[in-house]
């Protein structure tokens, strides 16, 4: 998984919405496929036009370090998921509830060049994750 601050500083390099929308198909492409065992009802992220899938892994304790894996079955879908990742993966349960993914979506100004159904499964995906890691709180 690409590191956040990579994703950050590659954006800021790229200019061009086309060169953009590429890399983000690009982090895409790089995610870990997600096994079809975890391509469940269960995981699947309601909202979203296109397939997505969340899986989240807790640690232990009361302030657990929560992992989160995904999938889509939509390019562009699966970028966004691999960015989502990127921000939330590998932080406590209490970091997650107040880390806001859409702020640093619109700090790369990728949040206006979304269509409305992918704005809308972003922040399925968001709510979905903070959701989780407050039922770890």
């Amino acid at each position: 998984m690409t590191d956040l601050t990579q994703i950050l500083d590659d954006f800021e390099f790229l200019e061009e919405w086309e060169d953009r929308y590429r890399y983000v198909i690009e982090l895409g492409k790089a995610l870990p496929d997600l096994p079809a065992s975890d391509r469940t009802d269960d995981n699947k992220v309601r909202g979203c036009a296109s397939q997505v899938w969340l899986v989240s892994e807790t640690g232990d304790g009361p302030d657990p370090v929560m992992t989160f894996r995904g999938d889509s079955d939509a390019h562009i879908v699966r970028g966004l998921v691999a960015i989502v990742l990127a921000i939330y993966s590998g932080h406590h349960a209490s970091e997650i509830v107040k880390l806001d993914a859409l702020e640093t979506f619109g700090k790369i100004g990728l949040v206006e060049h979304l269509s409305a159904q992918r704005a809308n499964g972003l922040r399925s995906m968001v709510k979905r994750i903070q959701s989780e890691a407050a039922n770890r709180l």
